[in-house]
């Protein structure tokens, strides 16, 4: 039996191991893939923590996964070996509940995690659910297309459902993982650009990514400066401090979204009168299936949107997800497979 490597996490908070472990084969519905990168997301934590309910261990974290079909399953049709794909953190639904007879896949009541559910791309294969594929262009890097397979799709296709229309006011905070995409994606979708970040040294890249303003959170009241310029049609709040994202309701325009993308476990506080009385509303989103993913994909190829990233091996998967986790990568982490 052909063997391949993969970072395993055994028990909960446990060290990730290297290890080796059978080349797995694809069910009748399913295919191998010939992992080339897998971005290191903070919602790998959920894994290497156990903060995901029902996780058996071993398992192998990553749901940022881009490479080639190895093999197919029996009942496939649609993908043929070689083929470049990538998936992401939606890594299956049930097709039964209400949700998923609705259409509404990412919000399946039973679906599955890549990653977590089954194992994911910190390895040199992996197998994943027909429906959990998405095709990518030729034209992307497999280490620069990882990253939006999570955190390109969250931001992408928030925003591309969010009912804005070009030339309106967007403002995206936070200049990380997320935000610095947001930022790409929003000014290529036509919007009026507004950053907002910590401190003057960060304008400058903000400005590089597309934005046409920059908003100092330490200069004071952030919604202040978004009404002197006409109040937000929208606000990406990707940095997750709840209070930041509370005070940034003030900043909309009636009518307007405040869409949560950055994960924050402490509770939002809101005035629900300013809610009521412009019609303001406060959304959340996760992320896309996989015909979401391939739209994001298509869509950074022909926009020029990139990532920024840093570059590790398979074999320093631990030191990668410290470095993810301490906040110091710019921007994304990425494990590359060699050839």
């Amino acid at each position: 039996m052909a063997r391949m490597k993969a970072a395993q996490i055994s028990k909960p908070g446990g060290d990730f191991e290297l290890v080796e472990r059978d080349i797995p084969q694809p069910g009748p519905r399913q295919v191998r893939i010939k992992v080339e990168a897998c971005g290191v997301c903070h919602s790998d934590v959920l894994t290497k923590e156990g903060a995901w309910p029902g996780i058996q261990y071993p398992r192998v974290p990553g749901h940022e996964i881009a490479g080639r079909i190895d093999a197919v399953g029996s009942a496939i049709t649609a993908w043929k070996v070689g083929q470049r794909v990538g998936v992401g953190w939606h890594g299956s639904h049930c097709f039964e509940c209400e949700p998923c007879r609705r259409g509404d896949f990412i919000v399946c009541l039973f679906g599955g995690v890549t990653g977590i559910n089954t194992d994911g791309g910190y390895a040199e294969y992996m197998i994943a659910n027909t429906e959990a594929v998405a095709a990518m262009p030729e034209e992307l890097p497999a280490d620069e297309a990882a990253p939006l397979l999570c955190a390109g799709v969250t931001v992408f296709n928030s925003m591309r459902n969010a009912g804005v229309n070009s030339g309106q006011l967007v403002a995206v905070q936070g200049i990380g993982g997320l935000g610095h995409l947001g930022i790409q994606y929003a000014r290529r979708m036509g919007f009026h650009t507004v950053a907002i970040g910590r401190g003057k040294d960060k304008e400058p890249l903000a400005k590089k990514l597309g934005a046409k303003d920059y908003i100092d959170t330490d200069d004071g009241n952030v919604a202040g400066q978004l009404q002197k310029m006409g109040g937000a049609r929208l606000i990406v709040a990707t940095a997750p401090d709840a209070k930041a994202m509370s005070s940034l309701v003030g900043g909309l325009k009636p009518s307007g979204t405040l869409l949560v993308i950055g994960a924050s476990p402490e509770p939002m506080q809101v005035n629900g009168i300013e809610l009521l009385a412009s019609k303001k509303r406060i959304q959340g989103w996760p992320s896309g299936t996989a015909i979401d993913s391939q739209d994001t994909l298509e869509f950074s190829a022909l926009s020029g949107v990139r990532p920024m990233i840093e570059r590790f091996p398979l074999e320093k998967a631990g030191e990668a997800y410290n470095h993810m986790l301490s906040g110091k990568a710019r921007f994304r982490a990425v494990l590359t497979m060699g050839s």
